[in-house]
């Protein structure tokens, strides 16, 4: 970054302090309290509800057996009965929230449990009414777990939308704040950590409140805070000992930023994992730099030759700072494959070397387009452009480093980029090319898939090739819950919520403002890494 901003980590101290007036007793004593209540709950509707704000707590980590077991046993039932509770009635509430859940975790849930919802002209009955604005909330949420074809669930995102908006204005002040923060963040768009304290607040005024729940909560909020800090700080030794920043001055020095990648993207049981992703994480920024604001296309030409025969020897005519980031490369990825070895018993050098080549050389494409002067059409842009996201790269990496549903089937998926890792990068390039997204004053060569866009359709402004891009995001949303929340999907829940979360993360991430920064995402990782809760 060019300001010194939260995101440019300089020499900021990373604070040690471990909570002290947080033990280990009290934290067990009240996990298990938690677990009793969910185990115990009286009925399907306190369970889902339970379920719900542990998930939003970000402590539903500790009780994933108990969540699956109650899910199992009490959300399908609700599902399978058609929403009815114990008097037989109809809930929309119960129902959207349970319909939610159960997608999140995997169950194939029709959509037809909506059915007794909807007239006869195909509408939700739905109002605006006190009563039933929790209800209306709950399916505005459950609608973005749709997928392709199940067009009413997308139309009553609409018709709440609007219904809400006109409503807010006569609301008594909490439920309004609940309102705002589900509109404003739904939960499939929401990536929790980031979110604890402000659901911390709302937790405890809108009827729901569970002293013990709230303070096991805040509790392992800072435990877990306490280790991000860690984390971080061995990261940032480990960036320091690499030298890369000194000798690439051009490049972006953002390690708190490469981190916060790590962090949202991997739950909180993958401590080391975190501090491992980070590092090829940076090398992804370093390598775009090279190609976009430093390399001639010459120099290039031998730059990516080197990173696909992957031989130092092939060095000999590069400059020095490109020779040593080819070292660092190598270096990194063959300790990373050798801990993954010793680890998981699988070696994954060959995939992480095809991984950065395919990488290197989508940059490569990119800068002989970009030299001269070639403009590509949208589909060859976008088929290009989704593998230099180095999304990819990433997911490839994390695959073997949480080490779950290795097999020979997902070995070949990874190797070819699944459809799942596909539609998260498409994501992220839309996003990035939506205008607003260059990166702290990096005026590099970098393309955009909205002037491709403008260029083939002659008649397209900007306004109308925006609100494109737009309905290409919210389809590959589409796409993307067809494809992680499909019984069919090989790979593991841990990630598949890593995939969901890396997409979350992404409108976060290149929200720039007019000054090219990142406000937003600067407070909330401010609040979430170096502010602890008051116990």
């Amino acid at each position: 970054m060019a300001s010194s901003n939260n995101l440019c980590l300089s020499n900021k101290n990373i604070s040690r302090e471990y909570c002290s007036m947080v033990t280990a007793s009290n934290h067990e004593k009240s996990k298990n309290i938690v677990r009793k209540e969910l185990l115990n709950a009286e009925s399907s509707k306190i369970c889902m509800s339970m379920i719900d704000a542990l998930q939003n707590l970000v402590v539903d980590y500790h009780f994933q057996e108990e969540i699956t077991m109650a899910l199992t046993r009490q959300c399908r039932a609700i599902v399978e009965s058609s929403g009815r509770d114990d008097n037989g009635t109809l809930d929309l509430y119960d129902v959207s929230l349970c319909f939610r859940l159960l997608r999140q975790q995997g169950y194939h849930v029709s959509a037809d449990v909506f059915n007794k919802f909807i007239d006869k002209d195909g509408k939700f009955k739905v109002s605006s009414t006190k009563e039933d604005v929790r209800g209306m909330l709950s399916l505005y949420e459950a609608a973005d777990y749709g997928i392709e074809g199940e067009d009413s669930l997308e139309n009553v995102k609409v018709v709440i939308l609007k219904q809400l908006h006109t409503s807010l204005i006569t609301m008594e002040h909490d439920l309004a704040k609940l309102v705002e923060y589900t509109l404003e963040c739904p939960s499939q768009k929401r990536l929790p950590r980031f979110m604890t304290k402000q659901y911390m607040e709302l937790y405890e005024k809108i009827g729901r409140k569970n002293d013990v729940l709230l303070e096991f909560a805040k509790m392992d909020f800072n435990i877990v805070q306490a280790l991000h800090k860690k984390e971080l700080e061995q990261f940032v030794r480990w960036w320091k000992d690499l030298g890369l920043a000194e000798e690439m001055e051009f490049a972006r020095n953002q390690p708190l930023k490469w981190y916060t990648w790590s962090m949202a993207t991997l739950s909180e049981r993958f401590s080391e994992e975190r501090i491992e992703l980070t590092k090829p994480i940076a090398l992804i920024y370093m390598m775009d730099d090279i190609f976009d604001v430093y390399g001639t296309l010459d120099e290039l030409l031998l730059f990516a030759q080197t990173i696909n025969m992957w031989d130092l020897k092939e060095m000999e005519h590069m400059p020095d700072k490109m020779k040593k980031f080819c070292r660092a490369l190598f270096e990194t990825t063959e300790t990373i494959s050798l801990n993954v070895f010793k680890e998981h018993g699988w070696n994954p050098l060959d995939s992480l070397r095809n991984a950065w080549t395919s990488l290197c050389n989508a940059f490569l494409v990119e800068a002989k387009w970009f030299a001269s002067g070639h403009v590509p059409g949208t589909k060859d842009y976008l088929k290009n452009a989704i593998i230099s996201t180095g999304v990819h790269v990433v997911f490839v990496h994390i695959f073997f480093l949480i080490g779950e549903s290795i097999t020979k089937q997902t070995l070949q998926l990874m190797d070819q980029i699944p459809s799942q890792v596909y539609i998260v990068a498409t994501i992220l390039r839309l996003w990035d090319d939506m205008g607003s997204a260059k990166d702290e004053n990096q005026e590099g060569n970098d393309g955009s898939y909205i002037k491709c866009y403008m260029k083939e359709n002659n008649n397209s402004t900007m306004e109308s090739a925006r609100q494109h891009v737009l309905e290409m995001i919210s389809n590959s949303w589409k796409q993307l819950n067809r494809e992680c929340l499909s019984a069919n999907n090989p790979f593991s829940p841990s990630f598949t919520n890593a995939l969901f979360n890396a997409a979350r993360m992404v409108s976060l991430m290149y929200n720039y403002d007019e000054n090219q920064q990142l406000p937003t995402l600067e407070k909330l990782i401010q609040s979430t890494i170096f502010e602890s809760i008051p116990l």
